[in-house]
């Protein structure tokens, strides 16, 4: 199978949307059920882009298999750091589109001047802690009953890169 990664543009807004509803749906490990409204996503999409915030899709074929963002914050003290949000479509993973999307996300940032990345994992997620750590990520804390999924309180790890 061929994948490539290319910056998320208007026109992967659909593709975009319709893949992280089945990846939020099918995992559970996101604080998101569901996809947000079209309206939604086009407005975090678009403002990602102005901002010029590292926002990345995999695609095979022109169909959205998986994305790679890393969302800076908007606080003046804290504009130098960015949260990181990654998925990949159940068919596709295992096949290096989740690390091809990380290391780009990732050379991004640092062309954008991002010194601190972030991310959320539930405690429970071994093998996107094992892939995070890849990248030099650390965890930082255990946030407690950080996520609620069904009536179930979760913990996550915080992890950095910096």
């Amino acid at each position: 199978m061929h994948y490539r990664i290319v910056p998320t543009t208007e026109r992967h807004i659909a593709g975009f949307r319709e893949m992280a509803d089945a990846v939020f749906k099918e995992s559970q490990m996101f604080a998101f059920f569901e996809a947000p409204a079209i309206a939604e996503v086009t407005e975090f999409i678009l403002g990602n882009i102005r901002k010029g915030d590292p926002q990345f899709v995999a695609t095979v074929d022109d169909t959205v298999v998986g994305w790679c963002d890393i969302v800076s914050n908007p606080r003046p003290a804290m504009r130098h750091s960015g949260v990181l949000g990654v998925g990949v479509l159940s068919t596709h993973r295992r096949q290096g589109i989740g690390t091809s999307l990380i290391e780009t996300a990732l050379v991004a940032a640092k062309a954008r001047g991002l010194d601190r990345v972030e991310l959320y994992v539930r405690t429970d997620n071994e093998p996107a802690k094992r892939l995070y750590e890849k990248f030099g990520f650390v965890v930082e804390g255990v946030l407690r009953k950080h996520i609620n999924i069904h009536g179930k309180y979760l913990d996550s790890y915080l992890m950095a890169l910096v």
